[in-house]
Formats: C-alpha cells, sequence, structure tokens
C-alpha cells in the first residue's frame, strides 16, 4: 500500500492518507498547486462521463438551479478529466459537467490528470459520498465497492470516512433489501429508519408488502418496528462481522492468486481449491507456486 501511495503524487497521496479523507481539500489543492496552464478549456463535446461513476440518477432541478448560476458566475472550479483514446473521461465534476452542457456552454475549464482506473473509481466513489448528496442506495453500493476494492474492514472505512461503524453498517444492510424496496430507498419514499428496520428481515415479499403499507398508511418507523415485533415476523441470522471481513480479504486473495496462476482459485471454509485441467495444467501450477517434483 505505502508502495502504491508514493506513486499516487501528491494530490492523491493526500485524499488516501491515513487521516480522515477530505474531498474538498484535496480538489483545492490540486487546484491551487496547478500552474495557470495546467487548466485549460476542453469542449464538452470531448467530455464523457466517469465509467465508475456511483450515481445512477441526477436530480434534474438541482442541476438546472446549478446551470443557473453557472449562466450567471461561470465555472467556479475546474473539474478534473483524463485523456482518453477518444477525447476525455470526466474523473471528478459530474454535475458541474452536466449543468454547464445545460447552459449551453461549449467548453469547460479541466484539469488534465494520468490517473488509472482503480484511482478514477476511488475519486469518484469520494467525490460522491462527501460532496454530491447521494440518494442511500448509491452511497451504500459506494461503500461496498471502495471495502471491496481497498480490503478494508468497516470498522476501518468508518474511520477513514469519518463515520461511525453502525453507520456503516446499516448502510451496507440496505444492500440486501429487495430491488422493489430499494428502489423505493433510492426515489427517498422511503427514510432510512423504514429502511434499516425493513433490511433486518428474511422474507422479500413481506418486505415489499410492509414497504408498501408504510407508504400507502403514512407509517412512521416506530409503528413499523411495532408492527414487526407484533407479527414476530422473521428476521435474518446475524453475521458473523469477523467471518464477513475475513470473506472480503479471501475475495482480494482469490483474485491475486487467479492472475498469478491462471486459474480459478477459491477460498472457502478454510480451503484453497486450485483446479486445473490435466496434467501438464497442473505441472504448470506447481512450477510457479515453486514446488519440484523429482522422480524416482
Amino acid at each position: 500500500m505505502e508502495t502504491k501511495r508514493k506513486a499516487l503524487g501528491k494530490g492523491l497521496e493526500q485524499l488516501f492518507s491515513n487521516e480522515v479523507i477530505n474531498f474538498d481539500s484535496f480538489e483545492n489543492d490540486l487546484i491551487s498547486s496547478a500552474k495557470s496552464n495546467d487548466i485549460v478549456e476542453i469542449p464538452l463535446t470531448e467530455i464523457r462521463s466517469n465509467p465508475y461513476q456511483p450515481r445512477k440518477t441526477f436530480d434534474e432541478d438541482t442541476l438546472k438551479e446549478l446551470a443557473e448560476n453557472i449562466k450567471q458566475y461561470g465555472i467556479v472550479q475546474p473539474v478534473i478529466v483524463k485523456k482518453s483514446i477518444k477525447g476525455y473521461e470526466l474523473i471528478a465534476g459530474e454535475r458541474r459537467t452536466k449543468a454547464a452542457r445545460l447552459a449551453n456552454l461549449e467548453t469547460i475549464p479541466a484539469i488534465i490528470k494520468d490517473y488509472n482506473d482503480q484511482e478514477m473509481m476511488e475519486i469518484a466513489l469520494i467525490e460522491n459520498i462527501q460532496r454530491e448528496d447521494l440518494n442511500p442506495i448509491d452511497e451504500a453500493a459506494a461503500y461496498e465497492n471502495i471495502i471491496n476494492l481497498s480490503g478494508m474492514t468497516q470498522e476501518e472505512f468508518a474511520q477513514k470516512f469519518g463515520k461511525s461503524r453502525s453507520h456503516v453498517t446499516n448502510m451496507l444492510g440496505l444492500l440486501t433489501l429487495p430491488n422493489a424496496t430499494k428502489k423505493l430507498v433510492a426515489q427517498n419514499k422511503l427514510s432510512m429508519g423504514h429502511a434499516r428496520a425493513l433490511s433486518k428481515l428474511d422474507d422479500e415479499m413481506v418486505i415489499n408488502n410492509l414497504a408498501d403499507k408504510v407508504i400507502n398508511e403514512n407509517l412512521s418507523v416506530r409503528e413499523l418496528e411495532n408492527l414487526i415485533s407484533l407479527e414476530n415476523l422473521p428476521k435474518k441470522n446475524k453475521v458473523n462481522r469477523k467471518d464477513v471481513e475475513r470473506n472480503i480479504h479471501y475475495v482480494i486473495y482469490e483474485k491475486i492468486m487467479r492472475e498469478r496462476l491462471g486459474t480459478k482459485v477459491k477460498i472457502k471454509n478454510n480451503k484453497l481449491e486450485i483446479p486445473f485441467d490435466r496434467e501438464k495444467d497442473l505441472e504448470r501450477i506447481l512450477e510457479i507456486l515453486g514446488i519440484e517434483i523429482t522422480g524416482d
């Protein structure tokens, strides 16, 4: 990890230091350290969205409001982009770019950086989590992506992003909801309190029915919790946190070994499985592992 940080450059090294991440500080440092010729005007037609953008929906009213501000005051802060085969890919500043298009601008000020795909994903997730007011489902998915990408435990993630451990756990629990209920949460038709209570239940049909009941009868969170308690609805089995965190690391170990061995490695139930097609393939794997087999 330390080697990677040194290779990131000043901006990203600050962003991914051991201190609590602050995207505003990162972007301000990036802009203040940029020379005058580092900020260039780029045609909006040449910019495409960050492929790792976690936000799935953008509020049209707030975009229009931002567009009106841009018409009046211009772009206050440049966006960050990466040069691609055709034009540029956005790294940060998706809302500003969309609003600039609504304002009928032809160009937008930008700082060009040469970040790789993993860094682009991390920056986009961090910007959205801290700044862009993601809906709860997109935010939960962003949490999960960063945890899986970095191999951090939930405790480490909470400390890094200045969140409470319980908040992170509750957010990740939203991802277990049925799709229909998740859609209601994303549309802010169900509050976080309602969603948290529903996420503890086991039956998808029951969850969807209760979600509709909350909306149709305007139930409070307390009323929903009382209803769940009175009907004694089946709850999910409590997951051992240490097992979850260990499994996250297993995913990382599997990926490293798959890339190294060229075969689909599995780690499960304290067992390491390395499949092979034929004897020659086994010999190849053993050779990579440095295991020498000598005959009589």
